[in-house]
């Protein structure tokens, strides 16, 4: 029975404990982005992925490990190295003791070897729980001995930074730490192995401005902070305040320092596409960059394409040239190769969309590719300012052959543009010189190269692309110093004689074939846009397959001997 008594209800007689078994306690997070609570458990099997907004919570080393490593592939190299109080810094020895007690982690990096989607490479990965990812002696010797490792057993190293910095609490020792990591770098590029690197939340101070850019590859987790200077020191110093999403993964990308922003969900699956490539083998059937269920799409974004009639005159070869009823370069690759992964930005200012370049493979040939692009939309023509391509988009371009040359790939460029953007912004960063490095690049680039001209050919813009072993030339194509209607307006002062200009001109593919300015013309009249794209890649995979047979210093000397020809033919002695 129970009694009633000032309001609260007791028990009449004794009380007897009797066990009662609780359910067990779960764990909650708050995102810190969209402010959501969320179950542990849920977030866990996510990723640690908000499921509502996408943020991507900040994890340790181990987790990183877990969720990017083939299982059971890690082997830990190193892992008893540790820092010590060597400048007797207030605090440091208590503040180390802590932080290992805590984390259970001796420093703030693991190291060691591991596969990803079964291809092999050596691993580094910070980890922000130890003292903030703070670069100190430890961190920096342990990433040199990976790479050092990694040029002895002939492996790649893939690399997750996070950190705030330097660790101040190991001085100017710590800032040599940047010094001694860059020279491991080099030594491994120049072993010719591939080093990509993976930028998490947050990347700061002395690490991104050494190792943590300068990876063959620099691919971003998305929304995380990477900069050299904190945002907070920046506002403190500019007395400005900072624009939305400044110095954000995405930022970054826009201003041409990575190639990529990645959802952590798609990590493993990237960076094993990129060591397969880079070692020269096509990734596996149904990888993530995969095009083969691109064809019967491509032709509804890219609209209605007709069979261009054979010209009857110069004048309709440019027509033809311009017509927005052929198929774009971009879309030609997308009909054709197996897989294409974009690589974007400059690594200087920015990432112009008038050029696309990146990494490819049909019929398992690996290739570098460099195109421009004039858009398949009024929105998509606005944004790639109609192909026209401003320095960045010469330089993306000229990263990318250069990355080619590294890893012996060959190089495909296919050039449609009116001709370089003509802009106060384009002169200000060197339009000109962007254009010269370009051409002198390729002049000495050792590894195949060969450039279609799909479409338009403008000036030094198309030639920026097209100083290559094999030079093709669709028979709709125009290739031409300067266009019919500038030639007009600057000979004749009137633009209405632009058909007589493109007649006095010669930028036909046979008068130029003619002339020995293009290696081959590729017939291209009463195709649709897929048997275009078809027979387009089928010469250019011929042309490679017989370039295949020349050696570094031999592709060179023929290809400058070509170039040095060029005109000879046409002058002759007054004396």
């Amino acid at each position: 029975m129970r009694a009633k008594r000032n309001g609260v209800n007791k028990l009449e007689g004794p009380v007897t404990d009797v066990p009662v078994e609780l359910p067990p306690r779960r764990l909650y997070v708050k995102c810190p982005s969209c402010r959501r609570i969320i179950d542990q458990d849920q977030l866990e099997e996510g990723l640690d992925v908000c499921p509502r907004c996408g943020h991507h919570m900040r994890i340790g080393a181990r987790r990183r490990i877990e969720l990017t490593v083939d299982a059971g592939s890690f082997e830990e190299w190193d892992a008893d190295l540790a820092a010590t109080d060597f400048l007797s810094f207030p605090g440091y020895a208590e503040k180390l003791a802590a932080t290992r007690a805590k984390t259970g982690e001796v420093d703030a990096v693991v190291c060691g070897r591991a596969s990803i989607g079964g291809m092999p490479c050596a691993l580094f990965v910070m980890n922000g729980d130890f003292m903030m990812g703070s670069m100190g002696a430890v961190v920096g010797e342990k990433i040199c001995r990976t790479f050092e490792r990694a040029d002895k057993a002939g492996l790649p190293v893939v690399g997750f930074t996070v950190s705030g910095g330097a660790r101040m609490q190991e001085g100017t020792t710590s800032l040599m730490q940047m010094a001694k990591v860059s020279g491991a770098v080099l030594r491994h590029r120049e072993a010719g192995l591939p080093y990509l690197v993976m930028l998490t939340d947050p990347t700061t101070g002395g690490v991104t401005a050494s190792f943590a850019m300068e990876g063959d590859v620099i691919i971003a987790e998305h929304d995380a902070l990477v900069g050299f200077a904190g945002p907070r020191v920046v506002e403190q110093t500019t007395h400005k305040r900072l624009p939305a999403g400044f110095q954000r993964s995405e930022f970054l990308l826009d201003h041409g320092f990575v190639d990529m922003v990645v959802d952590r969900p798609n990590v493993p699956s990237v960076l094993c596409e990129l060591l397969s490539l880079l070692s020269g083998k096509a990734p596996a059937a149904g990888s993530l960059h995969s095009l083969a269920h691109l064809p019967g799409e491509v032709g509804k974004r890219g609209g209605r394409h007709k069979r261009l009639p054979a010209p009857k005159t110069p004048w309709d070869v440019v027509r033809n040239a311009r017509s927005a009823d052929r198929p774009t370069c971009l879309e030609i690759v997308e009909r054709s190769l197996d897989g294409f992964i974009e690589l974007h930005g400059d690594r200087r200012y920015g990432d112009d969309h008038a050029i696309v370049s990146g990494l490819g493979w049909i019929c398992g040939r690996v290739i570098a590719v460099a195109v421009t692009e004039r858009g398949r939309s009024t929105k998509e023509r606005v944004d790639r300012n109609f192909g026209s391509a401003n320095p960045e988009g010469y330089r993306k371009a000229r990263r990318v052959m250069l990355l080619a040359e590294r890893f012996g790939l060959p190089m495909v460029c296919l050039v449609d543009t009116s001709g370089a953007y003509c802009g106060i912004g384009a002169e200000e960063r060197g339009q000109g010189e962007a254009i010269a490095t370009n051409l002198i690049t390729m002049s000495g680039l050792k590894t195949p190269i060969v450039s279609v001209i799909v479409g338009e050919g403008g000036s030094g813009g198309a030639l920026g692309l097209a100083v290559a072993d094999r030079v093709l030339m669709l028979g709709n194509a125009a290739y031409s110093v300067v266009s019919p209607e500038g030639c007009a307006s600057i000979l004749w002062k009137k633009t209405n004689r632009a058909p007589d200009a493109a007649e006095a001109l010669g930028l036909t593919a046979d008068t130029l074939s003619s002339l020995g300015v293009i290696d081959g013309v590729i017939e291209d009249a009463g195709l649709d846009a897929a048997e275009l794209a078809d027979r387009v890649w089928k010469r250019v995979g011929h042309e490679l397959d017989e370039l295949d047979g020349l050696g570094p210093d031999e592709l060179v000397e023929t290809r400058q001997k070509k170039f040095r020809a060029m005109g000879e033919g046409v002058i002759c002695s007054l004396s």
